[in-house]
């Protein structure tokens, strides 16, 4: 994970594990913001996908971090910020 000091300040501020920053890059969806950045949330696509890959029980005991988020840069892949989703994401 590529991380500037503030998303890494961040990551630790929410209290969000390293292990849910790379399940966002890997089972996450993205969405582009139209302003140079790339958001990854947890859908529930993406979720049932965990669940097929590591079982219920583990996803079921880790679903407070479920709805985190990390913003990217798509320019250098930079992580730009990460925390706890307070609102619903819009997709068109």
């Amino acid at each position: 994970m590529n991380a500037r000091s503030h998303a890494t300040v961040r990551a630790q501020q929410q209290c969000i594990p390293p292990l849910i920053v790379q399940w966002l890059d890997q089972f996450g969806e993205k969405k582009h913001d139209g302003h140079g950045g790339v958001h990854r949330y947890f859908s529930r696509t993406s979720i049932r996908a965990m669940e097929r890959e590591f079982g219920r029980e583990p996803i079921r005991k880790l679903a407070e971090y479920l709805d985190a988020y990390k913003l990217d840069s798509s320019h250098d892949g930079y992580l730009i910020t990460i925390g706890h989703g307070a609102k619903r994401i819009k997709r068109r």
